[in-house]
């Protein structure tokens, strides 16, 4: 059996350091032919020495000269995005880079008939309706590697999306799910959550619930359903991922422990079923499985997604790209953290009152994209400056 090239982009991050740990599990199957990264000069290099990948590639220019000094010459250590786009011909591309920077590369690897394992909630969220249409036309494979989306995934298997009455999000509820979250949280307690240990960003997001928001919108872009179809609830243990109901009223679950492993995995494989490096389930160690309303009101973020999907196909793109300025302007300390959905309502707010397209393709996302990261940056420094 010819074992699978993974490209593995966003290789020292939390779901990369896993899909590593998947591919050295099944040494027999996976190879890696190529690790990416933004900045982590020693984590890649070690991560290089230990997988030998035939390309190297940092998008941090100093930190590209930094792993070339570490490495020597018996590797071939790149920089910037056409080294990106050179290694999408791996036969599984595992998209883990933050926010939109590798969009161009998912792309170039459906275009050529590679498998996508994407972790990258932004680049279904800013420019799924495009990203999508292209998938299904070649002959490309696109996978979620979210764990709520795998089970949605999982729970399809094959079944026609028609016979589908609803899709049920889990999410955890985060750091604040009795309490709802504060206005003044400190980066610390925001950065604390009790079931995942994830990057930053996303941790954030799952704090003010826009991550499943995001998971709303993703959910919306591969099944091509009505987002009043998808509805979240707070499951505590998120031992059960997602849930599908169909229209004879039967309800299909995904569960298992809470391990970004699993996931990975059954995109690496996928259509198999190998053994894995997730612990099995105990129902009996679990004891109860717990399920409440999400409070839509008290997590605003979740329901700007919904309302970006009822706007224009364009406005989950402005979405994404001012929650993403909000994040970072609240993680470096520049805004409270109860003033992110404020800064995103008001750039959906202006975006909603700009020229509208219904059908954008990639280039004209990418305008919106900018705009709206530039509107949201405008907001912040606009903050910033009442503050000083």
């Amino acid at each position: 059996m010819r074992r699978r090239s993974v490209a593995v982009f966003g290789c020292t991050g939390s779901v990369g350091t896993s899909a590593l740990d998947v591919i050295a599990h099944l040494p027999e199957r996976f190879s890696v032919s190529a690790l990416a990264a933004g900045r982590s000069v020693r984590r890649v290099v070690a991560q290089t020495r230990r997988f030998r990948p035939r390309q190297v590639i940092l998008t941090d220019l100093a930190a590209c000269a930094g792993a070339r000094r570490a490495l020597g010459p018996g590797f071939d250590v790149r920089w910037g995005p056409g080294a990106l786009l050179d290694a999408a011909t791996a036969d599984v591309l595992v998209m883990a880079m933050s926010g939109t920077a590798g969009l161009l590369s998912v792309i170039r690897a459906l275009e050529r008939h590679k498998r996508v394992a994407l972790a990258t909630k932004e680049v279904l969220v800013a420019y799924g309706e495009p990203v999508v249409r292209l998938a299904r036309r070649s002959r490309g494979e696109l996978l979620p590697v979210d764990s709520e989306l795998s089970a949605v995934h999982q729970c399809l298997a094959g079944r026609n999306p028609a016979d589908v009455r609803r899709v049920i999000l889990t999410a955890s509820g985060g750091p604040f799910r009795r309490s709802g979250p504060p206005e003044t949280a400190t980066v610390g307690q925001v950065l604390r959550h009790p079931t995942w240990n994830m990057g930053r960003k996303i941790t954030v997001d799952s704090a003010t619930m826009m991550n499943k928001g995001l998971e709303v919108i993703e959910t919306v872009r591969l099944l091509g359903i009505e987002p009043g179809r998808v509805e979240t609830v707070i499951h505590p243990q998120s031992i059960v991922h997602s849930l599908v109901e169909f229209r004879d009223g039967s309800v299909l679950a995904q569960m298992s422990e809470p391990d970004m492993r699993l996931p990975l995995q059954y995109c690496l494989t996928y259509p198999e079923r190998l053994p894995s490096l997730t612990r099995p389930l105990s129902l009996t160690d679990v004891k109860r499985l717990e399920f409440e309303p999400l409070d839509r009101k008290r997590f605003p973020c979740l329901d700007l997604a919904y309302r970006a999907l009822a706007a224009d196909p364009a406005a989950p793109c402005a979405l994404n790209a001012a929650n993403q300025v909000a994040v970072e302007a609240f993680l470096a300390g520049k805004i409270a953290f109860g003033a992110i959905p404020g800064i995103i309502q008001a750039t959906l707010t202006a975006h909603t009152g700009r020229p509208q397209v219904q059908r954008p393709g990639i280039t004209r996302l990418m305008r919106v994209e900018a705009w709206a990261t530039e509107h949201a940056a405008g907001l912040v420094a606009g903050m910033t400056k009442g503050i000083s």
